[in-house]
């Protein structure tokens, strides 16, 4: 595909590229949300360099050690963050990027509760350039296929096992974060429960990962092992707790109306 390319010989890694425009259109989208329905950018913005370190190092970390068969020859620490996979795991970015939220408004005495839908649908809106950006630089692909729409990997520097054309299982994931966005984004303007579209996001954001990664044709040391790999089992926790909490509250709910009854009778 098109790992770099080049202006006055100068080569431009799309890696760099594409990593550099998501962090500000992020950046960007937490600013605007912040304006439409009152959230306090200070928090993201004082704390900038923060998330950014705590996202990049840990979420390439979780990824060695998923690949770790192929990646525990690496013998310099510069490897660690420039290799030629130029790969990370979303779940471990998401989940210290959360982390590093819980911490700075634990000190700052604020429930994380109002500040869950704001996250999420900045997150979600980048998510349609990332998987853009996946298709790039090879993190994910399937298989050949006769759909016509299939891409032909045939860079030199490509790490795709394929020298056929190829679905590209990004698009897919790409169009359905898009999706996502719009749909929550619209139903933010109308609903002011704090948390109501961070459970739904959660339950879509899993389901589509769930289903969809098993398209995929590139192994970790989970599905190596297990089947499943390592974006889909955290898939399966995030279903399992966010229907757990939903159902609590169902049945909270259920029971207070009850209770309502006999105390009216």
């Amino acid at each position: 595909m098109f790992p770099f390319f080049e202006i006055f010989s100068v080569r431009i890694y799309t890696f760099w590229f594409s990593i550099t425009l998501m962090f500000f259109l992020f950046y960007r989208m937490l600013q605007k949300l912040s304006k439409k329905f009152n959230y306090d950018f200070d928090i993201f913005k004082a704390n900038i360099l923060w998330f950014f370190i705590s996202t990049f190092i840990f979420s390439r970390l979780f990824y060695v050690l998923s690949q770790w068969n192929d990646m525990k020859f690496i013998k310099k620490p510069f490897e660690f963050f420039i290799m030629s996979d130029y790969n990370f795991s979303l779940y471990w970015a998401i989940f210290w990027f959360f982390l590093v939220l819980l911490i700075n408004l634990k000190i700052k005495k604020e429930s994380i509760i109002k500040y869950l839908d704001w996250v999420v649908l900045a997150f979600t809106f980048v998510l349609v350039l990332w998987y853009i950006w996946s298709l790039l630089w090879w993190q994910i692909y399937w298989k050949p296929t006769n759909l016509w729409i299939e891409i032909k990997y045939d860079n030199s520097s490509s790490l795709v096992p394929y020298t056929v054309p190829i679905f590209p299982l990004p698009i897919i994931y790409s169009i359905l974060s898009f999706w996502i966005f719009s749909s929550l984004y619209i139903l933010k303007m109308y609903i002011k429960t704090k948390w109501f579209i961070w459970y739904l996001w959660l339950s879509a954001f899993a389901c589509v990962t769930l289903i969809f990664e098993f398209f995929s044709w590139k192994d970790d040391i989970f599905s190596v092992n297990f089947f499943l790999n390592f974006n889909q089992i955290c898939s399966l926790i995030l279903i399992w707790f966010v229907w757990r909490i939903l159902y609590n509250m169902v049945k909270m709910a259920s029971f207070e109306w009850t209770l309502n009854i006999f105390e009216k009778e």
